[in-house]
């Protein structure tokens, strides 16, 4: 492959959580990205090739990283099968390659994302068939190319998804406790939070241990993409540029730090979760870097010997019928413990149980929308200041 079509620049989007966009923009602009756009749950850029690799290495809050490349209207059945078929799809899928649709329809005469799929997925087979006499399979689970169908009035845009499985999935996990925070969401908590990576870092419900192991991973440096299961689908694209891939890896591995920059800690009152939290850790291979103990949030406290830096926690939402009193109890208890023993450190408390979090018995300084899965959810920011300062104004909505 020769230089110029390695550097040639081309458009790219990048999918994420809502509330993310922002935070993601900002680690593809440090990759070197042009920002051509900042949308809901996506931001729109150009770069290289190499680029595109790195993304899927280094990016943190990123779900898939599409490459589009086909437009056009699809006011009815017929077009939507005729402009697929208008594609040369031999120069995105080989004969023998299995693929797969995800479609997303929104404000469409098409009712159904399913039917969408199903059509494109007949007109490209049926090119293949006329032309060749054999097509390629359909594959939902693991195909070697994925595609990705966007059509919001009738406009549709077709994308290869470079990612495969989702970016999200970092592959470190062992198990989770019953209600985790996805991999891409905790490290968006913590850019949200500006954590710098080198202050200590606190959670003392930590459950599985996610929101701790992507602070290790930031703070040390460390490629989230480095824990995806198998291969990425841009290994199996036509131009797949295996010299390039290996280079940017080997990149990625080296610039890990071996020293621990921060001072991680975590606690749960459960024994079971903090065994999980230990396995996941252990699978990441960051064990030198995070402190884990079994402990009550009303017994958490700063560490003596350590400057103050941030503590964050998701405690639980209380969804179940009948639980409002326990969980009024417990961010209260959250407040207390925040206030006597973590004085002057930044605090940030996520959650879905904005009724409960008034009983924090401190005054957010931020307040920033998100979800996790469905549920509508804020990153809620305390300064707990040393000594008495304002430290217990009662939180107003």
């Amino acid at each position: 492959m020769s230089e110029n079509r390695r550097d040639a620049s081309f458009f790219m989007t990048a999918t994420t959580q809502f509330g993310l966009e922002e935070v993601l923009a900002q680690e593809l602009r440090q990759l070197g990205a042009k920002i051509e756009k900042i949308g809901q749950r996506a931001v729109e850029f150009t770069g290289t090739k190499q680029l595109l690799y790195e993304a899927n290495l280094w990016c943190r809050t990123a779900v898939r990283i599409l490459k589009p490349f086909a437009h056009f209207l699809a006011p009815d059945e017929k077009a939507l099968y005729r402009e697929v078929g208008r594609i040369d799809w031999s120069e995105y899928i080989g004969a023998e390659q299995t693929f797969a649709i995800t479609a997303v329809v929104n404000k469409s005469t098409f009712e159904h994302s399913l039917y969408v799929a199903q059509l494109t997925k007949d007109a490209i087979v049926d090119q293949f068939r006329n032309r060749t006499g054999v097509r390629p399979s359909v594959d939902v689970k693991t195909p070697d190319i994925r595609l990705h169908l966007h059509m919001i009035e009738n406009e549709v845009v077709l994308s290869l998804d470079s990612s495969g499985d989702s970016l999200h999935r970092r592959g470190y996990r062992q198990q989770t406790n019953a209600a985790p925070l996805n991999e891409a969401l905790a490290a968006g908590l913590l850019l949200l939070a500006d954590w710098d990576g080198k202050k200590a870092l606190i959670d003392p419900m930590c459950g599985s241990g996610t929101l701790l192991t992507e602070a290790a991973l930031i703070a040390q440096r460390i490629a989230p993409g480095l824990y995806h299961q198998g291969k990425f689908c841009f290994e199996n694209w036509a131009d797949f540029d295996r010299a390039l891939w290996e280079s940017v890896r080997m990149d990625a591995r080296s610039a890990r730090l071996d020293e621990p920059q921060a001072y991680l800690a975590g606690s749960d009152l459960s024994a079971e979760f903090i065994e999980l939290a230990r396995e996941n850790v252990a699978a990441a291979d960051l064990e030198d870097f995070i402190r884990l103990a079994v402990r009550d949030v009303k017994d958490a406290k700063a560490p003596a010997n350590e400057a103050p830096g941030l503590v964050m926690m998701n405690p639980p939402y209380g969804e179940r019928i009948g639980e409002e009193q326990e969980m009024e109890s417990l961010y209260k208890t959250i407040g207390d413990t925040l206030k006597t023993g973590f004085q002057g450190y930044d605090a940030y408390i996520f959650t879905g149980n904005l009724q409960a979090a008034k009983r924090v018995g401190l005054k957010a300084s931020r307040r920033i929308p998100l979800f996790n899965g469905p549920i509508d959810c804020r990153l809620l920011k305390y300064e707990l200041y040393q000594g008495s300062r304002k430290a217990a104004r009662p939180e107003q909505e």
